[in-house]
């Protein structure tokens, strides 16, 4: 070959490089975090509880992981936040998506459902939510996304799932036909619980081409909320895991906490509470949410080309309407509370989720539920945006085409309880049609008819 022909080959090597042909298929992964405290003397989100933070306990993050292989792009962002409203959320996504070079359907927002942030969603007749915080939280996602592309490089990843049960079901079923979110089980009229528990626990690794590990992703079922109405910003156990991690791996590690099908699952066990302190707990759920990621670390074994599809179905569902007799109650109800008489929490909070489902949904009563379907070798993950009850989870990893399967609630936006048809019979605070229990009774049978049918097509192509 003579020194002609061979500069040609060099240039056009070059060339395309540039442009990004010769490494297109490069799997690359970007990492990045970002703080997202709000300031104390806000209010904490919980639902019946109206307290101001006074002290920020442990830092509220945002980890995001960034996944690239030719022209697919997926960028994964865990908050520690109760939860985002769906219009907000769609703001978000263009935000970050114009600054970070990503299609805004690319970006999957979750929140880990931490009871101990900001409020962000109006589930109080009294607390409002906090708009100035989403202002600042979008500068702060927008400048994640962005670092998250930035730090892109080629690299590897490996997942492993076991068991780790941190969640029980919470809904106690009564002899008379009623439901309700936790209840004293040794009573008389105890009928058992609703639903199942789901207690996998997968974790996912991802480093760089040359091992060193840039984040950890882990997947569990249950509801944070050990810091519950404490007065305080907190991350819940899902900080201190993080926490706990970053010590044994890497102090900026990035760490991912993905909540799955958690509407009647809690951190409490119906069957048989221990007597134990906030922080006995917090530690207790920790260690064995840390104790099984690292088992799995141990032995877990990496891919660096691995199949990447993403696809996504945006489900219209119909939604509910309270009853004339709810309406009329819920009336009386707020108009004593503006009259400063001392009303219950419950009794509150029933009658303002039902004014609000009127005003809001009278003229429009439906919702979009986005649905997503990522494949990431043989690994589905499937997004909601729902806390969505466990059976329904439970059923999409059932009809999952894949070998290792996690369901993700909470994630670009929030749909509000979906109860299975028991819970809506049984009622409730997660059953009775109120704002954030609004969806029609076939909405999570729905959602898992969505899922199954985009897994299916994401494997049908091997």
């Amino acid at each position: 070959m003579n020194k002609y022909c061979t500069a040609l080959l060099i240039f056009f090597f070059l060339l395309f490089s540039h442009l990004g042909i010769a490494q297109s298929e490069v799997f690359k992964i970007g990492v990045a975090t970002r703080i997202i405290n709000n300031e104390v003397g806000n209010y904490v989100q919980g639902a019946g509880t109206l307290r101001k933070a006074t002290q920020i306990r442990d830092n509220l993050e945002a980890n995001a992981m960034y996944f690239s292989k030719g022209t697919f792009q997926l960028l994964m962002v865990s908050c520690d936040l109760v939860g985002l409203e769906s219009s907000y959320v769609a703001r978000l996504r263009e935000a970050m998506g114009v600054a970070a070079g990503i299609a805004p359907r690319n970006i999957l927002i979750s929140c880990t459902h931490t009871h101990a942030g900001p409020s962000l969603l109006r589930t109080n007749y009294i607390m409002p939510v906090d708009t100035a915080y989403m202002e600042r939280l979008q500068k702060w996602m927008v400048d994640l996304a962005s670092e998250a592309v930035k730090t892109a490089r080629p690299g590897k990843i490996g997942w492993a799932k076991g068991e780790a049960q941190i969640g029980f079901n919470r809904r106690v079923t009564w002899a008379d036909g009623t439901h309700t979110m936790h209840g004293d089980t040794k009573r008389k009229d105890f009928a058992g619980l609703e639903g199942p528990v789901d207690p996998q626990h997968l974790a996912m690794f991802a480093s760089d081409i040359k091992g060193k590990l840039l984040a950890v992703l882990y997947n569990n079922t249950t509801h944070p909320t050990i810091f519950y109405g404490a007065g305080i910003y907190s991350a819940d156990f899902p900080g201190e895991v993080r926490k706990m991690i970053r010590n044994r791996i890497s102090s900026n590690l990035t760490v991912l906490f993905l909540n799955g099908a958690q509407g009647d699952i809690s951190i409490e066990n119906m069957l048989g509470n221990r007597p134990e302190t906030v922080e006995d707990k917090l530690k207790r759920v920790s260690e064995l949410v840390v104790g099984k990621t690292m088992e799995l670390y141990k032995n877990v074994t990496y891919d660096d080309n691995p199949v990447l599809k993403h696809d996504y179905h945006d489900l219209k569902v119909a939604l509910r309407s309270p009853s004339t007799e709810q309406l009329i109650e819920g009336r009386s109800v707020l108009a004593r509370v503006d009259k400063g008489e001392n009303v219950g929490v419950m009794e509150t909070i029933l009658a303002y989720g039902a004014i609000r489902l009127q005003e809001l949904y009278t003229n429009s009563p439906f919702e979009i539920l986005p649905i997503h379907a990522v494949r990431i070798g043989e690994l589905a993950i499937v997004t909601e945006p729902c806390e969505l009850y466990c059976q329904f989870g439970l059923d999409i990893k059932r009809r999952s085409p894949a070998s290792t399967t996690i369901v993700v609630g909470l994630t670009d936006g929030h749909g509000g309880y979906c109860p299975t048809i028991y819970g809506i019979l049984g009622g409730g605070y997660s059953g009775a049609p109120i704002s954030w229990c609004r969806l029609e009774p076939y909405a999570g049978y729905k959602i898992v008819e969505s899922a199954a049918r985009l897994l299916n097509r994401l494997w049908l192509d091997n």
